[in-house]
């Protein structure tokens, strides 16, 4: 049934049947929001602020979604237990706040994947993921 939903899909909304994808199904589609640290710390500044008051509105206009919040670590600096403990404590500073935002603590997980290389920049590997749904 999906894959006649995904083939039948454009036609619907060149028709107008509806205006997204996500009105096909019902739920939104799900939705990542990536944001990023400073070197060794898992304080939140204001991009930060503003990305996760973006995801709490997403997660309130999906109630019955998972959020999943996924912290990492650059390999170019500490151990990696450092680096495990560091992406765990930017995730949950994450978490917190979107609990803090209104999204129920039962609705958010927290994943914390220690340090990951990145092949494109090193900032990228000092990042959260908040994903909602999905």
């Amino acid at each position: 049934m999906l894959r006649r939903l995904l083939m039948t899909a454009p036609l619907l909304l060149a028709l107008g049947a509806c205006s997204t994808i996500e009105g096909l199904v019902g739920e939104p589609a799900a939705r990542t929001f990536p944001l990023f640290f400073s070197e060794d710390s898992a304080l939140l500044g204001d991009n930060a602020r503003n990305i996760v008051a973006t995801a709490v509105e997403a997660a309130k206009a999906s109630p019955n979604a998972k959020v999943t919040v996924r912290g990492f670590a650059s390999p170019d600096t500490g151990t990696a237990q450092f680096n495990r403990l560091l992406s765990e404590a930017r995730a949950r500073a994450v978490a917190d706040a979107l609990i803090a935002g209104g999204i129920p603590a039962t609705r958010v997980g927290v994943e914390p994947r220690g340090a990951v290389p990145s092949h494109m920049f090193p900032t990228e590997s000092r990042r959260v993921e908040i994903h909602i749904g999905g």
